[in-house]
């Protein structure tokens, strides 16, 4: 039925009109799939019935494999080709086929665009061979009108999905993970990424507009057309509008005066301007009239700012200084894989913004369109990134072997695509690249460089650079041709360099791209002190799947990189976890950035005669809370992390303590306590008088569980979800910290649980079954409509306990 429904809506928008607008339609319902090859399922009588039916976005990596053991865990293998770097999960081929009639008459243009297949895939349209996009990360599409049939004949397009191999450092995910959409135009129409938007002057009574757009005639002969551009504010009312009438050369014309690329200039009174702290957006609305009918329209959104960047007044954003607190994230969406949900990628923007990050580094290929529109709605500005690697591989089957004769198209999709979304402020063009430094190297970031701003010269553009340990011998000072190529210096993990590095090329502006989530204060407090370190990127904002235990704390272990093995299938480096809670060292965060005046965690007990160990990217093994049953009587560390001068601890009302803080004791006091359960109370102190205070209580025993949505109305949309936070609480309803108990889910009504989770990095469950085991007192059930309104309740089972409800309505 959704099936015929959509093919009906579809034939109705072709068909209704002949003047109508374009038609940009979500083309993600009721595909088939199969995971594994098959031979000629390219082919238009391929027979596919017994394939299952899903609708994009997918990724098979994240979904159970078959016969479960102790090797096959969920979604993880043991012997994965990918291991520690994929988290265990599990590559291959797959293919999808979608059936659908496009009753469209013969002068309407038909593409399909796919904004991210992992990838390496080949797309079919009624057996012909469309082409073969190999990054897993760039958007593409391909012209589905030479091909097509009319009159209510099946069409059958054909994606084949091939991830084989080692391929990635990270979690890829595999599949068509993120929207497809189905494109109708005229043959006179707008180019895909055809408007191009830019704001070369702002001030807070003015800004010019200009607005650059390609127009595309497919048709045989010259057109007049009137391109109207209309600006409007975030209410809707417009604020600018523009005529231009021109002659468009057809497909056979010998015209030399026809144009097809046209400027446009508006002038806007006392803008709005966008910024991280208010993300205004206005948008244009550009409609192609031939014989005063609107024959083409596009709707693009944007942000009025100005970026100025220099050594010696750092980052300018609408002429005031922004320090940019940042965080690296991977692609992936933790217990959803690389499926671009769009309420998913919300809330990523949303979490990063809600704990007190202003930036993020898209690491290390381009995001989806979702996550900048979220970035641009929410207020969060992006460096986003092209490449990994280029011609020299970090893996044997990665980029690396696409990149000669892949890197212009997939760099033009990125700029094209992202270069109108006012949080886009940097474009990176590497990470960590090994030939960084040699002439070859030099040459290709020269080009592509210059590619970069031939689409887009309105922002900086960045590299991502590490110290020689993949060239030993080589001296620091040989990246000074590489610095010089780059509008921004990338530095990884490297602030110690800064001022020396200031003392030689006074004009290069940095930007710590990576930095060690111990190292945090000592990050900051560069971009605090120097205007050319223009912010702190720490590797990661987030958790992630796979590099498993990169950031893991260990006994009597070497501290450096170490991953660690199955069962172990997430990064644990990251300040919030893989369901989204605040980590300890997002807590010491919050105070060096000043978000918070003071935080309070407690160190559990190392065993005696054993020594902690943490990694370069790991934080001590210490929590925000107080209860530690079992541990009576021996020694527990307790940090506190303020900015105020003095701090006193008290344990049940006895002092333990005071210390005074500073900047040059890193913001941290350090307390030895012997455990007793009660209250633990830090005092902060000015000028001896008592002026604020954090507490830590011991829980009880585990009683109820409390359920919790993030969104308690949502769309009746598969592209919304509410996320749902289970919680074991003790009588009084405080969180049991310690809880690791399994909980069962029931749900009824308009809605389905599509991922459980948890936070613990080295739990291997499933992903999708309806049920799943705390930690730390805590799991995360994600509810995704059905797409009818009504209700869902859901309810959460778990022995001992009071069972919890919730309820959440679709609209």
């Amino acid at each position: 039925m959704k099936k015929l429904l959509f093919l009906l809506l579809l034939t109705i928008l072709v068909l209704g009109n002949t003047h109508a607008q374009r038609i940009h339609k979500l083309f993600d319902a009721s595909w088939k799939f199969h995971r594994g090859d098959v031979i000629n399922a390219e082919n238009e009588n391929f027979n596919d019935q017994n394939w299952r039916i899903l609708d994009l976005p997918h990724d098979w990596s994240i979904e159970d494999l078959p016969d479960q053991s102790d090797s096959v865990i969920g979604p993880f293998y043991a012997k994965s080709v990918g291991a520690t770097a994929t988290g265990y999960t599990v590559g291959g081929i797959g293919w999808y086929r979608k059936h659908f009639t496009l009753n469209n008459s013969p002068d309407k243009e038909v593409v399909i665009y796919f904004d991210g297949v992992y990838m390496n895939s080949d797309v079919y349209i009624n057996g012909h061979h469309l082409g073969n996009h190999p990054y897993g990360y760039t958007p593409f599409s391909y012209n589905l009108t030479p091909y097509l049939k009319r009159d209510g004949e099946e069409n059958i397009l054909a994606v084949k999905v091939s991830n084989e191999g080692r391929n990635s450092r990270w979690y890829s995910g595999s599949g068509i993970f993120r929207h497809v959409w189905l494109t109708v135009t005229p043959g006179l129409h707008l180019a895909q990424w055809g408007v191009y938007i830019t704001t070369p002057e702002v001030s807070d009574k003015t800004a010019t507009i200009n607005i650059k757009s390609n127009l595309v005639n497919e048709d045989a002969v010259d057109k007049k057309v009137i391109l109207r551009t209309v600006i409007f504010d975030a209410t809707n009312r417009k604020v600018a509008e523009t005529k231009n009438e021109m002659m468009i050369a057809g497909a056979n014309s010998a015209s030399t005066a026809a144009a097809n690329k046209v400027q446009q200039t508006f002038q806007v009174s006392a803008p709005h301007l966008w910024s991280p702290d208010a993300p205004y957006l206005y948008h244009a609305v550009s409609a192609l009239v031939v014989n005063g009918k609107v024959i083409d329209q596009e709707k693009n959104s944007f942000g009025i700012r100005s970026i100025n960047i220099s050594a010696e007044h750092g980052f300018l954003l609408n002429g005031k200084r922004i320090l940019l607190r940042g965080g690296c994230v991977h692609h992936d969406n933790g217990p959803l894989g690389s499926a671009t949900i769009d309420a998913a990628e919300i809330r990523k923007v949303h979490l990063l913004k809600s704990f007190g990050f202003n930036a993020v580094r898209t690491s290390h290929n381009p995001p989806s369109q979702q996550f900048l529109d979220a970035c641009d709605s929410i207020g969060i500005i992006v460096i986003d990134e092209a490449f990994d690697q280029w011609e020299r591989g970090k893996n044997p089957q990665d980029y690396h072997l696409y990149f000669d004769t892949c890197w212009q198209k997939d760099i033009a999709a990125m700029v094209q695509r992202d270069r109108n979304h006012p949080a886009v402020v940097f474009w990176s063009i590497g990470n960590e690249i090994n030939e960084r430094a040699d002439s070859s190297g030099l040459v290709i970031a020269k080009n592509l460089r210059d590619e970069v701003k031939s689409f887009d010269n309105t922002r900086p553009v960045t590299e991502a650079i590490c110290h020689f340990w993949d060239h030993p011998g080589y001296k620091w000072d040989t990246t000074a041709a590489a610095f010089a190529l780059l509008d921004v210096g990338g530095y990884n993990y490297l602030w110690k360099l800064y001022e020396a590095d200031h003392a030689k090329y006074p004009e290069r502006v940095m930007m710590g791209t990576e930095s060690y989530p111990m190292e945090a204060i000592d990050n900051w407090q560069q971009v605090k002190k120097h205007p050319y370190v223009i912010g702190d990127f720490v590797w990661t904002a987030m958790d992630y799947l796979g590099e498993t235990g990169i950031g893991h704390t260990g006994l009597d272990s070497t501290p450096g990189f170490q991953l660690q093995t199955f069962p172990w299938f997430n990064s644990w480096c990251g300040d919030i976890d893989l369901i989204g809670g605040k980590k300890p060292q997002m807590y010491y965060r919050d105070v060096v950035w000043g978000q918070s005046k003071m935080e309070m965690l407690v160190h559990k007990p190392v065993p005696e005669g054993h020594k902690e160990a943490v990694s370069a990217w790991g934080w001590p093994d210490e929590v925000h809370s107080y209860t530690f049953p079992g541990d009576e009587g021996k020694t527990m560390q307790v940090h506190v992390y303020t900015s105020y001068p003095q701090v006193r601890l008290q344990l049940n009302g006895k002092t333990i303590g005071e210390q005074n803080v500073s900047e040059e004791k890193k913001l941290i006091g350090t307390f030895n306590i012997t455990y007793q359960p009660g209250v633990l109370k830090a005092i902060a102190l000015q000028d001896g008088l008592p002026v604020d205070s954090v507490t830590l209580q011991t829980a009880g025993k585990p009683v109820k569980i409390k359920l919790t949505a993030d969104r308690n109305h949502i769309h009746a949309d598969q592209n919304d979800l509410s996320y749902i936070t289970a919680e074991v609480v003790d009588a009084n309803g405080h969180l049991v910290p310690d809880a690791v108990m399994p909980l069962q889910f029931h749900i009824e009504g308009v809605g389905k649980i599509i991922a459980t989770a948890n936070a613990n990095p080295s739990d291997m469950e499933s992903f999708q079954q309806p049920k799943h085991q705390t930690f730390r007192g805590k799991c995360l059930i994600i509810v995704q409509p059905k797409g009818k309104a009504g209700s869902i309740r859901l309810k959460a089972e778990g022995k001992g306990l009071k069972s919890g409800e919730v309820a959440i309505n679709t609209e």
